[in-house]
């Protein structure tokens, strides 16, 4: 029986048949209990506790997406390694931008756009990939959101020395603001996990919000400034604000590239991350212990 559903009892009314076994109770499924929110801090914490169980998973997972592969992971640092000397060869001189100064920004864009939209595509599979395992054993759900984040955590690594090579040939080197990427990161993995959470349980219970989302990442691609900056955008800066894949991508490229970002970059980023982990944070309280019915 999926946890969160428990069994309540009351006593059978006068008059009323007695149930088989003549135990004179009836059983209800109860599935709107207050402990929802302790059970699902419950498995967020044991979840987390078991991390090992999830970076154990995530590396079988890339082991076996790259089965009898020569160069397994390493395929997604030569894509992203062509797909930075070309957009930077050409939408260079499009832009208008000398090589020297547009290849270090699209190099840390490329890169870090790969994790956001990585994962936002890996999230909606995150679970029913795991359908086994969850209708099965007795595992953490959040174990599976853990397990997706650390995923594509690994891919992103095999495309951080791309990062380092373009530096060290177009000798830009940041300055002591370059700790500050260590906070954007963080917010960048508690986006990430939250997104395994939200949509992982979404596109279980909807299966078509995966091809939304693969659209909505496309064009956001385009509407987010990762081959462009947003201060070539002529009108619209306000309209750029709402989009919410900026402010995250902005504090982890900014203190690398731009001397840092703003405050207001920062506040933007904060509050982006607490509304998403709130609202995935939520739904899960809410639909944890569905998750078995759904995938």
């Amino acid at each position: 029986m999926p946890e969160g559903h428990a069994i309540s009892t009351a006593p059978v009314a006068a008059g009323a048949p007695t149930p088989r076994g003549g135990q004179g109770r009836i059983y209800r499924f109860d599935a709107a209990r207050p402990e929802r929110l302790r059970l699902a801090v419950t498995d967020v914490v044991d979840g987390f506790t078991s991390w090992r169980l999830a970076s154990a998973l995530a590396r079988l997972d890339l082991k076996n997406r790259y089965r009898g592969s020569v160069l397994g992971p390493l395929w997604v640092t030569l894509s992203t390694a062509a797909m930075l000397l070309g957009i930077g060869l050409l939408y260079g001189q499009l832009l208008g931008i000398a090589l020297g100064e547009y290849l270090p920004y699209l190099a840390v864009s490329l890169v870090a756009w790969g994790v956001i939209s990585g994962t936002v595509l890996d999230s909606c599979g995150a679970m029913i990939q795991a359908e086994g395992i969850v209708r099965q054993l007795r595992v953490p759900h959040s174990v599976h959101a853990l397990r997706c984040a650390v995923r594509n955590a690994i891919v992103a690594l095999h495309n951080l020395p791309l990062i380092l090579l373009v530096f060290l040939v177009f000798g830009h080197w940041p300055g002591a603001e370059a700790i500050m990427v260590i906070p954007g990161l963080v917010l960048l993995g508690i986006n990430a996990v939250a997104s395994c959470f939200l949509l992982g349980m979404v596109c279980a219970r909807f299966r078509d919000i995966g091809q939304i989302v693969a659209s909505v990442m496309q064009l956001a691609f385009f509407m987010t400034p990762v081959i462009w900056k947003p201060d070539q955008l002529r009108v619209g800066h306000v309209f750029l604000l709402l989009n919410p894949f900026y402010p995250l991508l902005e504090v982890v490229r900014g203190p690398l590239i731009e001397g840092g970002a703003s405050a207001g970059m920062w506040a933007a980023a904060v509050l982006v991350t607490l509304v998403h982990a709130g609202v995935a944070f939520a739904f899960f309280v809410r639909f944890r212990g569905r998750l078995a019915f759904w995938v």
